[in-house]
Formats: structure tokens, sequence, C-alpha cells
């Protein structure tokens, strides 16, 4: 099992690279749900946090209020994965908003971008506009070799 210290900064360079991830969610009557997002992620040197701008849907928003955990997985068509297994909280604040959308504008291509370019964003404050924080708790990232030889994939659990 890796130390988080070991398989952050991998996991970002790879979840940044692929850019998009399946998202899963679960209903009140325990069925998943999936949709593709695009998460911003950063390694402190303690944390690993991921951050989304999304609408806040009223079925993203009853699987959250149902159950406040998610599963974020990456692909390539080369089979390189990862993948994190996520406590996520809706942020409401106008700072705590602020702050995500300045992640995205602020971040390099392909993960950062200007959410203004998503029909209703005119800025953070839009009623449409929303921001989820992920924590966590499981990381994996395998890359594509890790599928022939069995070496190379690192696994870290909180």
């Amino acid at each position: 099992m890796a130390t988080l210290a070991e398989i952050a900064p991998d996991f970002v360079t790879m979840a940044h690279k692929i850019v998009w991830c399946a998202v899963a969610t679960v209903d009140a009557q325990q069925r998943p749900w999936t949709r593709v997002l695009h998460p911003i992620w950063e390694y402190d040197g303690a944390e690993l946090s991921g951050y989304i701008a999304t609408g806040p849907t009223p079925i993203k928003t009853a699987h959250l209020a149902h159950s406040a955990y998610l599963s974020c997985n990456y692909w390539t068509p080369e089979h390189d994965t990862c993948s994190a297994e996520c406590h996520a909280q809706w942020l409401t604040g106008a700072e705590e908003k602020q702050t995500v959308w300045d992640k995205l504008a602020n971040a390099p291509e392909p993960v950062g971008y200007n959410p203004s370019m998503i029909d209703g964003w005119d800025d953070a404050q839009s009623p449409t506009f929303a921001a989820l924080k992920l924590t966590p708790w499981r990381v994996r990232v395998m890359p594509a070799a890790a599928m022939l030889t069995g070496e190379g994939t690192q696994i870290w659990q909180a």
C-alpha cells in the first residue's frame, strides 16, 4: 500500500493529463448513476483535494444528500487508469465558490478553463454555478503496463 505522499503526485499528473472522468453517485434506491465531469486536483504535501465546478441539478443534489460519497474514474485509450473514492461536500459560500472558479480559471490547460464559457455561468455567484470539494479516502493509480505485468499499481487508503 502506498502512502499519500507517494501516490498523490502520480494521481494528479495522470488525472490532469486525462482531464475528464466518469463520476458515479448513488440514488436513494441504491442505484448507481454516472456522469462525465472535470475535476481539478491539488496536493499540498499533506492533503489531496479535488474541486468540481458543476450545476446543482436536482438529481446530483438528491444523490449527494442521500450519500455524500462519489467515485471518480479516469481512463485513457492506452489503458492508463486512476480513480479516487471521495467524500463530496457542496461549497456554498460566496468566497468558496469564487475560490473554485479562480482555481479553474487560473490553472494551465487542459485542466484549466474559463468557467464563464458554460451557458449561464456569468460569474461564481451565478445561480446555476456550484462547487464541490472532494476529499479522497482511497486513491488508485494503474499505468497500462501494470495490466500486463501486475507491477506498478499504487493504492492508498485513509
